[in-house]
């Protein structure tokens, strides 16, 4: 570590030449620059970044090398396991590079490395196109798209990292960096889904779909009513076209206009029919489920952007997740996810998820290291709680739900849907051949490994 004095005169420099705003402790603002999503993390960065354009990132990370001081980038802050802070190091903060620049006649969009998923579907939104995003507007695009990406249109349009066409890239060594399938391709490759192990994704640009409707179907039944539920979903699905998507649900019956007040607080299962079309198309493939005993019915066409802020949840909540990719869905998977439902610890905002895969996920690019790609289904439990007393019971239920799916996983996940569970889970999220190749690039890029807060791949 540097002197004090070294020290003092570094933050001095840093703080004078930044575009954007430093952050210390002590200072005003200071204590929400580090807040995060999951409020179980609580860190104190040494110094806050607010970069405002490449040029304060290469700065940044001059000033972290200079003092031997750890790198947490933050782009949305959407890491269950408060990747984007640190104790004691830089957290270069990306937020206030958000813009979005949409070329219709390309059909591709440059996205700014601090923009969410809300800046990017406002800005594609008018042109009628859109992209594979996350499931929440809040949510990062940079680490949500190097990380793999998968969301509600990835049956229609494959996952984000099958649209990635480029990515600005500044390197532990200062200097900038473009990788694209002409430029780095090496490098290219390894950003779909390696992650922010090569550096700090300053721009990305991804290729954009025509989506001039979207539609969504929900039904909200009582538990009893789960299987049947359950069952008739993975029929919609099989039979259906890629442009269907969503999932089957179990929640707590959340205090929202279209939940009766006598559900609210309740345990329910619900399923979500998206579809990237007309309403009329979606009510003809809906049907089965319609006529399923429900007490809550939604079905309407609805703009894409607004859609992905329904599921945005609310801040200050503490979470632990995780999820298990699976060979199928056999009635005896379904009869197994249905009685984890029955237990999802209630009233919380913890979710059981079952997500369909397959359509453009499944016939998209094999070579990424994205091995989750080939499993039809995955189960996604998401604990997200507000009571710390509630802490126990919570991460127990998601830890039940992953050892009990055991007998269906394919032992590949998306690393995006996890924490820290240990470097057998980050292979098993990349694949060992992949790891290993990796590896190379990381040594290459990021030889003593500065760019760690992450599901990290040592350099080889």
């Amino acid at each position: 570590m540097a002197s004090l004095s070294k020290a003092g005169a570094a933050l001095a420099a840093l703080r004078a030449d930044l575009d954007g705003e430093v952050l210390a402790p002590g200072d005003p603002g200071y204590d929400d620059a580090r807040v995060v999503f999951n409020a179980m993390i609580d860190r104190r960065p040494a110094v806050i970044a607010q970069c405002a354009n490449e040029a304060d990132v290469i700065r940044g990370v001059r000033f972290a090398r200079e003092l031997d001081l750890p790198i947490a980038v933050r782009g949305g802050g959407h890491s269950v396991a408060g990747m984007a802070l640190n104790d004691g190091g830089l957290v270069i903060d990306l937020r206030r590079m958000h813009d979005v620049t949409v070329d219709p006649r390309a059909r591709s969009a440059r996205i700014a490395g601090g923009a969410t998923m809300s800046d990017l579907d406002r800005a594609t939104q008018p042109h009628a196109l859109a992209t594979t995003g996350g499931r929440a507007s809040t949510t990062g695009v940079g680490g949500f798209v190097l990380g793999g990406g998968t969301g509600w249109l990835d049956r229609a349009f494959g996952l984000a990292v099958d649209n990635l066409l480029g990515v600005e890239l500044v390197t532990a060594d200062g200097t900038t960096v473009r990788a694209s399938q002409e430029e780095n391709p090496e490098l290219f490759w390894a950003l779909h889904g390696g992650g922010g192990n090569f550096g700090i994704a300053t721009a990305l640009v991804l290729g954009l779909h025509e989506l001039p409707k979207f539609s969504i179907c929900m039904v909200m039944c009582l538990p009893e009513h789960g299987p049947e539920v359950t069952r008739t979903y993975r029929e919609i699905i099989a039979a259906g076209p890629p442009e269907a998507g969503g999932g089957v649900i179990y929640l707590t019956g959340p205090p929202e206009p279209f939940i009766p007040e006598h559900l609210v607080g309740q345990r329910l299962c619900g399923a979500l029919l998206t579809y990237a079309g007309a309403e009329e198309d979606l009510r003809k493939l809906a049907q089965p489920l319609l006529a399923l005993p429900h007490e809550v019915e939604m079905l309407t066409a609805v703009p894409y952007a607004d859609f992905q802020t329904m599921f945005d949840d609310p801040p200050n909540m503490r979470n632990h997740w995780s999820a298990e990719y699976l060979t199928g869905a056999p009635d005896e998977l379904l009869d197994v996810f249905c009685a984890l439902g029955e237990r999802l610890p209630v009233p919380t905002g913890t979710q059981h998820v079952l997500f369909p895969q397959g359509g453009a996920i499944a016939s998209g690019p094999t070579e990424f290291p994205v091995p989750y790609r080939d499993a039809p289904w995955a189960v996604h439990p998401f604990g997200i709680w507000e009571d710390p007393a509630d802490d126990e019971r919570c991460v127990q239920w998601v830890k039940d739900v992953r050892a009990e799916v055991q007998p269906w996983s394919t032992g590949a996940v998306y690393l995006n849907f996890i924490g820290n569970e240990g470097r057998d889970r980050v292979v098993a999220g990349l694949g060992a051949e992949n790891t290993r190749r990796l590896a190379a690039v990381k040594a290459e890029y990021d030889p003593d490994n500065v760019f760690r807060f992450n599901h990290n791949i040592a350099p080889a």
